[in-house]
């Protein structure tokens, strides 16, 4: 392919759109030329530049300070057959040798024999708002101002709120820019603001906490009573928190909490993972997974979402699917090596992790399409049982494979619909797959608490509780 295709974001100046452009790319074209010379039959070269705040404080006091700048390229090119890999953080005269070298070497050294491509592009490409000048431009004092505001008026709220055990403010920016061979050059910028806190409620010997958040690619739209009110309000109410009678309970797992079990067993999902044996979805699309109410989205395209891109990590133009569409399982995501595996097309999820890391497969913006229904109206349907919002131990208490989990958890009880008595120090247990198939509503609150998974409120049916 001949004709460079280009990706820019559609309100970013051409000068500003990649700040890793000036460090790197007068080098590329010499960089493709070398590895051209000592025989990559193909090669593409991966830039990666980003900058990132975080300032968090303790006790009104400003207890962490870091600024942190990313800049970094790989090479990959296929020599004698084979797919090689190397890294940089330089790019002098010096640094081309050794990357072109480096590829070269992998390339020999791999006992891959599997399908290898450079992509030679699409025909077109979507364009995405995901970057907003006026956020990089926010100073630092305005940050640690915001963030200096959020305990004072934690306590302003009630008494009993004692601390904000740890709150932060976070500003990132990241570009991306792939060229290979092919004439392909692909840009891509994003950025991100956020702050959450965690309040602390003190009765007597009853201790609590809570969490609050917000979110935003616009720095004066971050939130700071939201999150104060969402902490406090939380903590407060699960100061006289009590576990429930063992037992089987309806439950609805809330949009705050259900996010967090969809991203753990996210891998099954992965073409990768089900090649080599890692997931129980192997050779069942097209068969019905999950109740017909679930339909699970990973849309890349997602308006303000925090995996939306325009393209891939191998240059495939991104697009919306439905993974399960009314309960029925339509495709694994793919990169282009396990398309081509599964003689499908690729769907536009390879991923890397950093300028270094190998393109695996991974999901954008994943999440349950939500329904019509309000918590409160799904609580009312529910007449009596639990809702769930929050669990820990996900990594040692649930298996991603087999899809078994075993959780501790808190939320509150329903009574007659009504939201009733904070409850803790219990254990949820189920399997995931099954889950999926019990579910019989999802609500209208579809949240992205924190990341690029997301959930409404979900109303699993029953599941086995150990409390008292």
């Amino acid at each position: 392919m001949n004709t460079p295709k280009i990706v820019f974001k559609s309100d970013i100046p051409e000068d500003a759109l990649n700040s890793l452009a000036a460090v790197f790319i007068e080098q590329i074209e010499k960089l493709l030329e070398a590895a051209k010379k000592r025989g990559l039959a193909e090669a593409e070269v991966f830039l990666v530049s980003g900058d990132s705040f975080r300032a968090m404080s303790q006790q009104g006091t400003l207890s962490n300070y870091t600024v942190n700048s990313t800049r970094g390229l790989s090479l990959r090119g296929i020599y004698n057959g084979k797919m090689g890999y190397a890294a940089t953080e330089a790019m002098d005269d010096e640094a081309i040798t050794q990357l072109v070298s480096g590829v070269i070497e992998s390339a020999l050294l791999s006992e891959d024999d599997s399908f290898q491509q450079i992509y030679p592009g699409d025909e077109q490409y979507p364009q995405l708002d995901c970057y907003n000048p006026a956020l990089d431009a926010v100073e630092e004092k305005q940050k640690i101002d915001f963030l200096l505001s959020l305990e004072p008026m934690a306590k302003a709220k009630d008494p009993r709120i004692v601390q904000l055990a740890y709150n932060a403010v976070v500003t990132a920016s990241s570009s991306h820019r792939i060229v290979n061979t092919h004439g392909l050059d692909l840009q891509d910028r994003d950025n991100i603001a956020y702050a959450y806190a965690s309040a602390v409620a003190r009765e007597g010997d009853r201790v609590a906490t809570g969490m609050g958040m917000t979110i935003s690619r616009d720095f004066d739209k971050l939130d700071a009573e939201k999150i104060i009110n969402d902490a406090t309000g939380e903590a407060l109410f699960m100061l006289n928190a009590e576990p429930v009678q063992s037992g089987t309970y309806r439950c609805i797992i809330e949009n705050r909490c259900m996010p967090d079990l969809l991203s753990v067993f996210s891998g099954v999902f992965s073409a990768e993972s089900a090649q080599k044996g890692l997931s129980l979805l192997a050779g069942k699309e097209g068969e019905m997974i999950a109740s017909p109410v679930v339909t699970l989205m990973d849309d890349p395209l997602m308006k303000d979402g925090l995996g939306s891109q325009p393209f891939d990590a191998e240059g495939v133009a991104c697009f919306p699917k439905a993974v399960i569409e009314n309960g029925r399982f339509t495709t694994l995501l793919h990169n282009l090596k396990t398309a081509h595996k599964a003689g499908v097309k690729s769907t536009g999820n390879a991923a890397k992790a950093g300028y270094a890391g190998a393109v695996r497969v991974s999901p954008t913006n994943f999440y349950f399409k939500p329904g019509e229904k309000t918590l409160a109206q799904m609580m009312e349907e529910m007449g009596d049982g639990l809702v769930i919002t929050d669990v820990s131990g996900l990594h040692a208490g649930a298996n991603a494979i087999s899809g078994d989990f075993s959780l501790i958890a808190q939320g509150y009880t329903v009574k007659d619909g009504q939201k009733d008595k904070p409850v803790d120090r219990i254990t949820v247990a189920g399997n995931f797959f099954q889950l999926l198939k019990n579910i019989r509503a999802l609500g209208s609150d579809l949240l992205f608490p924190g990341s690029s998974t997301g959930s409404p409120s979900v109303d699993i049916g029953e599941i086995a509780v150990a409390g008292k």
